[in-house]
């Protein structure tokens, strides 16, 4: 069984993408918690949830990606 090397590079990508997604999400979350005081809260908690589940998004699509890529599906 080879490898498709283009479709692997793909999902390598997937996955470098959502790397620093997955650090900036639950920050811009705690920030959110510790600022109820501001009137941005619910703003900032929104955008915090939504790149959370962007990158769990591109972390799914980056496996499969790779894990076609190994077998030839």
């Amino acid at each position: 069984m080879a490898t498709n090397k283009e479709l692997l590079s793909k999902g390598v990508k997937y996955l470098a993408w959502a790397l620093p997604l997955v650090f900036i999400g639950p920050s811009l979350i705690y920030n959110a918690f510790i600022n109820k005081q501001n009137v941005w809260h619910y703003l900032v908690l929104a955008i915090g949830i939504a790149i959370c589940i962007g990158s769990v998004y591109l972390i799914v699509l980056g496996l499969k990606t790779m894990v076609r890529s190994l077998f030839n599906d």
